[in-house]
């Protein structure tokens, strides 16, 4: 077994294109909590340690080299945009998509039980590759971190920006909000049309009875989504003016006319 795990180490880091110095910090990346739970499991009596705590790390480091990078490539967006910009890079359908890449999936050391028939989840995904981040980190570095993940912020930035139904616009929204106000935002179907299988909805995000986003899609879900990320984009465009919230709707108005 303990070869086996030592073959895993050694696929992993040309998968990265890392050596690293502390090769025991990537195998206890590599350990999901699953593991432990299983007195069978194939490499119990090898592992008393899960990644939870890396990727606990690794989730902080991985948000200050995004933030850092966003700062740089996107110098006159304020910093509410930035945040939304950061949350589309950083959400976990990327992260898994960045694993998969990888292969984490297939050296990834986990239970029998959190094998799906699918494979393995976005979830699990997400969480293996913030540990290799934590592991990285304590390993080599900041400036090593940054080194790693500046090919994939070079290649995706564009599409995970423009990929708005994945990310959580009406939670950002919601938390953006409640930064100053109790009274939390809503959301109004102001049309529809087209056959069933064609829908499109036109929603408007409202806080206090005013306008303060719109946006359309092909769900109400999609179409809510759309709506919280114009209103966060509009927040922001009116904060660094110093236009009340009240006046988003006005602002964007203005800016269309």
């Amino acid at each position: 077994m303990v070869e086996i795990i030592t073959t895993r180490i050694q696929d992993a880091q040309q998968a990265l294109g890392v050596t690293f110095r502390d090769p025991e910090l990537l195998r206890l990346a590599l350990v999901h909590s699953s593991l432990l739970n299983e007195p069978d499991a194939e490499f119990n009596d090898q592992v008393t340690e899960s990644n939870e705590r890396l990727e606990f790390l690794g989730d902080a480091v991985l948000g200050l080299v995004v933030a850092e990078y966003l700062y740089q490539r996107f110098p006159d967006s304020p910093e509410g945009r930035l945040t939304v910009y950061r949350a589309a890079l950083v959400r976990r359908e990327t992260l898994a998509r960045w694993a998969r890449e990888l292969g984490l999936g297939d050296l990834l050391l986990i239970g029998r039980g959190e094998i799906q028939a699918g494979g393995i989840s976005q979830r699990i995904l997400a969480g293996t590759f913030e540990a290799v981040i934590g592991a990285l980190y304590l390993d080599q570095g900041l400036a090593a971190v940054r080194s790693f993940m500046a090919a994939f912020l070079d290649r995706d930035v564009e599409r995970a920006l423009a990929t708005d139904d994945l990310t959580n616009y009406k939670g950002l929204l919601q938390e953006h909000i409640q930064q100053y106000d109790t009274v939390l935002p809503t959301y109004v179907v102001v049309s529809q049309e087209g056959p069933d299988h064609e829908r499109n909805f036109v929603i408007e995000a409202r806080h206090r009875g005013q306008v303060i986003g719109t946006g359309s899609g092909r769900s109400k879900r999609a179409a809510e989504q759309a709506a919280a990320r114009d209103a966060l984009m509009r927040l922001s465009d009116a904060e660094e003016s110093g236009v009340p919230i009240e006046r988003c709707g006005d602002l964007a108005d203005t800016a269309a006319r």
